[in-house]
């Protein structure tokens, strides 16, 4: 047991979720860091000196239980929650298989919910102001042909982060998302590799830059913060300004 608050992040072995686990534990979070990359989030732990790693597939329902249980078992209630977790699987819309789609929405909106419901449940029990911050996207707003399932999950998180903040007030939860736009993490290593992807890209973001991880790890750790105390049921869109622009290149 730790006598440090303790914040779950999921997908936390590289990129956003591991910027995350960092600026929590910064902020003075004991960090479990979750991801379906045994050795990858064993090695990000060790890195950070994290409360603990957990191998977990946001996409399996048993396993998620296992890692609430092993959690509550071996370090005790969460004080936060981050749903990081998650994937894309291009592919063109009029060939898109139901498997494939099925997949995507299995591990970015239903693995989402059940960690939501699990982790809400822990906090409501044990009396904690809790704080749960899910990853959705601008392309909750703006769509892009190639990634359906990706757009539709991501849809879902921004309506069930609003659902779960307004069930949850009277417990004292909130619970809200963060959109990033462009970032410059795995996900974007082949717009970055192909300069005139990388150019339309930039060109629909106003700052002209991709935006970092880190950016995306300090909004997160601000909504688990008191600084956020009065802040539910949003999603803050950390993006350089796409969705203001209106328009792409």
């Amino acid at each position: 047991m730790t006598e440090k608050p303790l914040a779950l992040i999921t997908g936390a072995a590289q990129g956003i979720g591991y910027a995350c686990a960092e600026a929590l534990a910064a902020d003075g979070y004991g960090v479990i860091l979750s991801d379906i990359k045994a050795d990858g989030v064993r090695a990000a732990a060790e890195k950070l000196g994290a409360v603990a790693a957990i191998t977990c597939d946001m996409g399996d329902l048993d396993q998620i239980k296992r890692m609430f249980d092993q959690i509550a078992t071996d370090h005790g209630p969460l004080h936060a929650l981050v749903n990081n977790a998650g994937v894309a699987m291009p592919g063109d819309f009029l060939t898109y298989d139901v498997e494939t789609f099925e997949k995507v929405i299995d591990i970015n909106l239903r693995g989402v919910f059940v960690a939501t419901q699990m982790a809400a449940q822990v906090m409501v029990d044990n009396n904690i102001a809790g704080a749960i911050v899910n990853m959705s996207s601008i392309n909750a707003q703006v769509a892009i042909p190639a990634i359906p399932a990706y757009c539709a999950s991501k849809g879902g998180v921004m309506q069930l982060t609003k659902v779960a903040a307004l069930a949850l007030a009277k417990h004292n939860v909130r619970v809200n998302a963060v959109g990033p736009g462009s970032i410059d993490t795995e996900m974007m290593a082949g717009v970055n590799a192909n300069p005139e992807a990388f150019k339309v890209a930039m060109s629909r973001t106003p700052l002209g830059r991709p935006g970092d991880a880190r950016e995306i790890g300090d909004v997160v750790a601000f909504l688990c913060s008191k600084k956020a105390s009065y802040v539910t049921g949003e999603t803050i869109y950390v993006d350089g300004g796409r969705l203001g622009l209106n328009y792409t290149c």
